[in-house]
């Protein structure tokens, strides 16, 4: 394959290595130098070296990071957040105007909901909701009224919902939405939906992205060159930046994504596939498991099923019990380190969306399953179910 040079075009663990991280060009640095400073040095009135001025506006090691971003999701405008809650915010206000409407889907991380909703509602922003793994009830809910925005996260979050990305695309361009999917628990280096048709692609680089449970950040990619500029101008007037240290700490994360989402899942398939014969296991959800009815969906638009994997218990007593009962499996919010964690999402993660059409079972448990030696994380689990 070759990029539009006609040279050929680096493979994704390259750019996960390479894109933005060239050598020091004074010291011959190998790793590119942090740069901390707020403020810059100018030749003149306006006149800057590289275009900064003031850390708000561009930092030299965030920049890096969002050519990185850009590479790996294979756009051309990658811009790096203080949070993915920050990113959402921008890219929210910057596609929309008061009395626009967003569709989103019915199994989506709390916060998105609850920032659409309690955030931006009294703005003027109109929500609805609909199961975006099926097609019919999305045609349903076009045909009815075209919103402005189509929000599609898959595999969704906690019910692993696998939606057909460029079915979507093809229905909502269809409608004049702008597209966008939250790649946040495929991550990249198993799916790329701007190359399936999506318009911009939302990550909150905390989970797999970032990789090691010590940096909070978020990010938007995108091709479209009028909308990174808004998003942008929102960034800088807003102040939602993602520190130096921050954009660092993101980008030595990246340069090992591709192996850690392998062993992830890797790893979650083994805890899937003994979980999904356990008797005090209800159900499983997890994509790679050929009885979800995302599978085949999964194996043609991703090249492996994720590090997540969401079970369902007998009741909401044994959920909890099992959630506190782990030793390697840590209970804690948040996803995508190195280390394995439970939750349980009705009183942590998805708290915010109790009592609307979001609404999480109160006896589903989802895992997040680390890089661990996957024969301890098994008996880590056989353990804590044995004394439900």
């Amino acid at each position: 394959m070759s990029d539009q040079n006609g040279n050929r075009a680096r493979g994704f663990a390259s750019r996960a290595v390479h894109a933005g991280q060239a050598f020091d060009p004074t010291t011959g640095a190998v790793i590119p130098p942090v740069h901390f400073s707020t403020t810059y040095a100018q030749d003149g009135i306006g006149g800057l070296r590289g275009g900064y001025e003031y850390g708000r506006s561009g930092n030299p090691t965030r920049a890096a990071l969002e050519t990185q971003l850009a590479a790996l999701e294979g756009g051309r405008h990658g811009i790096s957040f203080s949070s993915g809650l920050a990113a959402e915010d921008a890219l929210l206000r910057a596609a929309l105007q008061p009395g626009a409407e967003v569709l989103l889907g019915n199994d989506v991380y709390g916060g998105t909901y609850r920032l659409i909703s309690r955030v931006l509602g009294p703005w003027g922003i109109r929500l609805r909701v609909v199961d975006m793994s099926d097609l019919d009830a999305v045609r349903a809910k076009l045909d009815e009224r075209a919103p402005q925005m189509l929000w599609v996260e898959t595999p969704s979050n906690p019910m692993l919902r696998i939606t057909d990305i460029a079915e979507l695309a093809r229905l909502g361009h269809e409608a004049g939405a702008l597209v966008v999917v939250d790649n946040t628990f495929a991550s990249p280096a198993l799916q790329q939906p701007l190359a399936l048709g999506a318009d911009v692609v939302v990550h909150s680089t905390t989970k797999y992205l970032g990789g090691h449970s010590d940096v909070v950040g978020g990010a938007l990619v995108l091709d479209d060159d009028a909308l990174a500029e808004q998003a942008r101008f929102l960034q800088f007037a807003a102040g939602a930046v993602s520190g130096p240290m921050d954009a660092w700490l993101t980008t030595r994360g990246i340069k090992t994504l591709p192996l850690r989402m392998r062993q992830h899942s890797e790893n979650a398939q083994a805890v899937a596939e003994f979980l999904a014969e356990h008797p005090a296991i209800a159900h499983v959800y997890y994509p790679g498991l050929p009885a979800h009815p995302g599978h085949a969906l999964a194996g043609a638009q991703m090249s492996g099923f994720g590090g997540i994997v969401s079970v369902r218990l007998a009741d909401a007593a044994a959920a909890r019990r099992l959630a506190e009962s782990t030793r390697m499996f840590q209970l804690a919010e948040s996803l995508g380190g190195v280390e394995s964690l439970m939750n349980y999402p009705d009183e942590m993660t998805h708290a915010s969306v109790r009592g609307t059409e979001l609404a999480v079972p109160d006896d589903l448990v989802r895992l997040s399953v680390g890089i661990e030696t996957v024969d301890d994380l098994i008996a880590d689990l056989d353990q804590a179910l044995r004394g439900l």
